[in-house]
């Protein structure tokens, strides 16, 4: 099956979290012989801030580590992409909701006026529940359905009249990359790799990890971008180091020197989409890192709460779970080995891959074995 995908980026993660699961997928449908092209803007905004924050090798570097893009991604410049070469032959187009507008509304047309490939509209964000008027902009009219990320972001779409057909197909970890390694010895005790996350997350991180890290006095390393003045004073204080953007690829070793991690969501994906959590539990736990989540609803059963990771109500039992993983060896074991089983079984690239060419085939796209 001839595959393409438009997103904002698969080359840079910079504040681009979509890039960790897109690349996961692309990689699966590589590896099961199907032939895939991504496109993305050559000076999009995660790709500019990387080389300002990284410069250019950072960009090499992702290449060296995946190197399968070279022949996958095409970039196109302000002169924008050329929809006759992208879709020659294709039977089924991703559009990632980080696309432009118009972008997304030219594909669509290509497809209402008659093509042949099957095109869904892939949405990863919480605007279609927070911000409605956002995604009105999009025209979907042409649209064979949406790949909504939750329950609740699919129920949006077809509430609102945006789409006549729409699956949930959540997020998962690449397990190419994101796998235990018992061959690195812990040095610190806790890890978070996470964006600041502007007026969106900062109050629950001060709750949630840096207040128990000062209380508890540990020893560990704060990964991400965008952090304000303020927020990487209240990092320092809290007795943690502040290491500034980590490469995705470069997530598992740094979880691997440490001991326990938590998960602290942003404000809208814990009060208004419950049964999401994004892609970063699905990669520590794919890691075996023991995992305390600050409160979101896991309203469709995801994980084993208890088992897989623990959850934390509030500052203070934040502070018990994490003392309670650190200092109880059978716990801890646990808590790693249940979450690697539930990820193995449930949640893995391979497991959404397989979803989405079911997806493929209830919309009539028949399946050549690949050659």
């Amino acid at each position: 099956m001839r595959i393409a995908v438009s997103c904002h980026s698969l080359v840079s993660d910079w504040n681009n979290g979509s890039a960790h699961f897109l690349r996961g997928v692309v990689a699966e449908l590589l590896d099961r012989g199907h032939d895939v092209r991504t496109y993305e803007p050559r000076d999009g905004w995660s790709r500019q801030s990387l080389r300002d924050d990284r410069g250019a090798a950072a960009l090499e570097e992702v290449h060296e580590r995946f190197p399968w893009m070279a022949s996958v991604v095409r970039e196109y410049g302000p002169e924008a992409l050329d929809l006759d070469e992208a879709l020659d032959g294709t039977d089924l187009v991703l559009v990632h909701h980080s696309s432009e507008p118009s972008l997304v509304g030219r594909i669509g047309a290509r497809r209402a006026g008659g093509g042949r490939f099957r095109l869904l509209f892939h949405d990863t964000y919480h605007r279609a529940v927070t911000a409605p008027d956002d995604i009105a902009r999009y025209d979907l009219g042409g649209y064979d359905g949406v790949l909504a990320f939750g329950e609740v972001v699919r129920q949006a779409y077809l509430d609102r009249g945006w789409t006549q057909r729409a699956w949930t197909w959540h997020e998962a970890a690449d397990t190419r990359v994101f796998r235990p390694l018992p061959e690195v010895e812990p040095d610190a005790d806790l890890v978070w790799i996470g964006n600041w996350g502007d007026d969106e997350r900062g109050d629950e991180l001060r709750e949630f990890m840096l207040r128990p890290a000062r209380r508890l006095r540990l020893r560990g390393t704060v990964h991400g971008v965008r952090y304000p003045w303020h927020g990487r004073m209240a990092v320092r204080l809290a007795g943690l180091r502040y290491r500034g953007r980590l490469a995705n690829h470069q997530a598992p070793s740094r979880f691997a020197r440490h001991r326990v991690t938590v998960h602290v969501p942003r404000r809208p994906y814990a009060t208004a989409l419950p049964g999401i959590p994004t892609i970063r539990p699905f990669e520590a736990l794919a890691c075996g890192i023991p995992l305390v989540s600050a409160p979101w609803d896991d309203a469709e059963g995801l994980f084993r709460p208890g088992e897989d990771l623990l959850f934390a109500r509030n500052g203070d039992q934040m502070c018990h779970q994490l003392d309670a993983v650190l200092n109880d060896s059978q716990l801890a074991g646990a808590l790693r080995a249940n979450g690697l089983e539930t990820i193995a079984k449930r949640h893995t690239c391979t497991h959404r891959v397989e979803e989405l060419l079911d997806i493929a085939r209830e919309l009539g796209i028949r399946e050549e074995t690949p050659a």
